[in-house]
């Protein structure tokens, strides 16, 4: 099985995290290629952000997809995603979705860890797309400037288990999702010191992609996910011209 996963953000060294989890939570014969969007920003934090992370992804998903069994969007907030669901012939998956599914088989209600305040409004409407506002006890973030994206585990560690702990004192939280790629791994490190069930996107994402090429679903041909209608079109790569042409490989 091959998965390819995308990190819509520019930073090699958060790429870095996002393969070393994803090699450590991908099953045996599983092989893993992570590809950094060539351009955009350091790291998402903002909707505009996210809107050129999700162009950059759908890019390298159209160049690259043809040779993988499953698509995931190595991002929190997950940019592109539906878009990908609609053209793509394999599965797709992204680490928000596939997070938030993992904590509600874990407990009633999420906490998020965020890397920053700016972030929290996105994060809020990506839980309320995906239907789970119900679910949600709190999301809380780190509120001062961040000196390496690459270095946010080791520099703020300590920070962030303790809005953990705040999640579940003060907020209810049965389970905590450590959201963003630039966290990739930290649950791993951390389940032994929390009390509740810690939630990884990139190691949720893995083996949930996993599942889903093992299902082997057959790709929607008709609803809000089948391919979108073949018209005129301009400035597009020849890579995305060929995905839409042939609808989504149908």
């Amino acid at each position: 099985m091959n998965l390819l996963l995308i990190n819509p953000n520019i930073s090699e060294s958060v790429s870095a995290l996002i393969r070393a989890e994803a090699v450590l939570s991908a099953s045996p014969g599983t092989s893993i290629e992570v590809l950094t969007a060539p351009f955009g920003v350091a790291y998402i934090e903002t909707r505009m952000e996210a809107v050129i992370g999700a162009y950059a992804t759908l890019q390298l998903a159209a160049e690259h997809h043809a040779r993988h069994d499953a698509v995931i969007v190595a991002a929190f907030g997950d940019p592109g995603l539906a878009g990908l669901r609609e053209v793509l012939p394999c599965p797709v998956t992204g680490l928000s979705e596939a997070a938030l599914l993992s904590a509600c088989l874990l407990g009633g209600r999420f906490s998020i860890v965020a890397i920053s305040h700016r972030i929290t409004a996105w994060y809020r409407e990506t839980v309320d797309h995906l239907g789970l506002g119900s679910r949600l006890a709190s999301i809380r973030s780190l509120t001062s400037p961040l000196a390496d994206i690459g270095s946010v585990q080791t520099d703020q560690g300590e920070r962030l288990v303790a809005l953990a702990d705040a999640c579940v004192d003060q907020d209810g939280a049965d389970v905590i999702v450590l959201a963003g790629a630039p966290l990739a791994g930290l649950a791993r490190q951390l389940k032994d010191r929390l009390r509740v069930p810690v939630v990884d996107g990139v190691s949720s994402a893995v083996r949930q992609a996993e599942g889903l090429v093992r299902m082997a679903p057959a790709k929607a041909r008709a609803g809000s996910f089948g391919a979108p209608p073949v018209k005129p079109n301009a400035g597009l790569s020849c890579e995305l011209q060929a995905l839409l042409a042939r609808g989504g490989g149908n």
